[in-house]
């Protein structure tokens, strides 16, 4: 297999000289010290590049591609509805079929006390929306003071200015002038790294409802607007809540009135093996931030799911007030939407759900059986179709590599020498998994054979 293409031809020429790439070495990219993969074509789980290299892709390209690649049915949805309707804006109560329907859909399959989807085109715009719309609620009961926003470090919830304020990684801040004054971040929920090994995960849980406790009211609750969580922790290094931890936020959130924000970006559509991350746990949020599996990022489009309680604010306020003053050029956009549509009948047509809770035990037993041994890997978790294998130098003292990434960096890269593709994760020597949600447990079977070899070549 070739994994270095031909980086001197035109092609690659303008990819160095045009196209500023996003979180890429900026200056490896533009002297071509690093060759760049030109991706072709895929089909179901596997993708290909002009090299003629085939990969078997483990982390769905960013947790997103959940139905697989090469589904004509979404690419003939959106030709279809661009030749009929490429776009008009929705604005002023202007509609689209895809829309609409689409809106019903997600409703259909949404927590019963929500309300309303809005919709844009990334989880970085929708969780701009739901901080704004979070601070219009607020405002329009008569309490502007509600406008902080508490958060976790290591969470992901975009890289904008409000989103990118909320995300825990501390590389999407520096030299950002990043997070603005008024956003927190909380403790990371992460048993492993807890700071007192002696605790237990149901003692660990309630040092951290505790401590948020605490910043509620050091901060005063009168002050705070809402708290946004991802159900699981991706980017962080997908890292399911310890043990009972979302029953007691839900708790403090519901006594200290402050809003909750499911990012469901990644959660959402089956990933979990639920259909959202809010359901997997038995939460009520007030908004769910959708987007990558709402169309399998065959089109971009994201949606602010807006609970029935905030959008009984929102009708007074327009009584009162006049039209809501928020909106994007492309919000519900008629081919993303078909995409949309296509998407989620796929997904209950090809029984996603069910192979997200079924295959995604599988690989997750795999994976401990395969490494969980070995004495650099300090901890195999997971849930649904959402792994990682987190490597320490020495697990028994909590002992990290460094510099972090170090490994995760090499392991990676000896896997995509055996054809897979698998994700390095910030923060520590972490190797994710996220495949396709139509992934096979022969397929899972390849991948784990990957890691093992490559765990075995790079540290023995």
């Amino acid at each position: 297999m070739s994994l270095a293409g031909p980086i001197n031809d035109e092609l690659a020429a303008w990819d160095r000289d045009c196209l500023l790439h996003p979180t890429t070495h900026t200056a490896n990219h533009a002297r071509g010290d690093v060759p760049g993969r030109i991706v072709t074509g895929g089909k179901g789980v596997h993708i290909e590049d002009r090299d003629g290299n085939r990969f078997l892709d483990a982390f769905a390209a960013l947790y997103c591609v959940n139905v697989g690649y090469g589904r004509t049915e979404i690419a003939d949805a959106m030709n279809d509805q661009a030749q009929k309707l490429a776009y008009f804006h929705a604005f002023a109560g202007h509609g689209n079929e895809p829309a609409i329907t689409l809106a019903r859909l997600i409703m259909d399959r949404a927590p019963e006390h929500m309300a309303r989807v809005y919709f844009g085109l990334s989880g970085s715009d929708a969780n701009e929306t739901n901080v704004k719309l979070a601070w219009h609620y607020n405002i329009l009961r008569g309490k502007p003071e509600k406008r902080k926003i508490i958060s976790r470090w290591r969470a992901y919830h975009g890289s904008g200015i409000v989103s990118g304020s909320m995300t825990g990684l501390k590389a999407y801040h520096a030299r950002f002038h990043l997070p603005l004054e008024g956003f927190l971040h909380a403790a990371t929920p992460h048993y492993l790294r807890r700071d007192d090994a002696t605790l237990s995960e149901a003692a660990f849980t309630d040092r951290l409802i505790a401590d948020l406790e605490a910043m509620m009211l050091s901060e005063g609750p009168e002050t705070i607007a809402a708290f946004i969580g991802e159900p699981v922790m991706g980017t962080g290094g997908i890292l399911p809540p310890p043990e009972g931890y979302w029953g007691r936020v839900q708790e403090l959130l519901d006594r200290y009135d402050i809003l909750l924000i499911s990012d469901e970006v990644v959660c959402g559509f089956g990933r979990t093996g639920s259909m959202f991350g809010a359901t997997h746990y038995g939460l009520k949020p007030d908004f769910m931030t959708i987007a990558k599996g709402l169309t399998s990022a065959y089109a971009p489009l994201s949606g602010s799911v807006i609970s029935q309680r905030v959008f009984d604010v929102l009708m007074q306020g327009s009584d009162d007030f006049g039209a809501l003053a928020h909106g994007w050029t492309y919000s519900a956009h008629p081919v993303s939407c078909a995409a949309g549509i296509a998407t989620l009948n796929l997904v209950d047509e090809l029984g996603l759900l069910g192979n997200a809770s079924s295959t995604g035990p599988y690989l997750l037993q795999r994976l401990r059986d395969a490494v969980g041994s070995h004495p650099n890997v300090a901890e195999v978790r997971g849930v649904g179709l959402m792994a990682a294998v987190e490597f320490m130098e020495d697990p028994g003292t909590f002992k990290w590599f460094e510099p972090p990434m170090s490994m995760s960096g090499k392991i990676s890269a000896a896997m995509l020498r055996r054809g897979v593709i698998a994700r390095p994760m910030p923060e520590g020597d972490i190797i994710g998994f996220a495949p396709p949600l139509c992934i096979t447990p022969q397929e899972v079977d390849q991948v784990v054979e990957a890691l093992q070899g490559a765990v075995q070549e790079v540290l023995g």
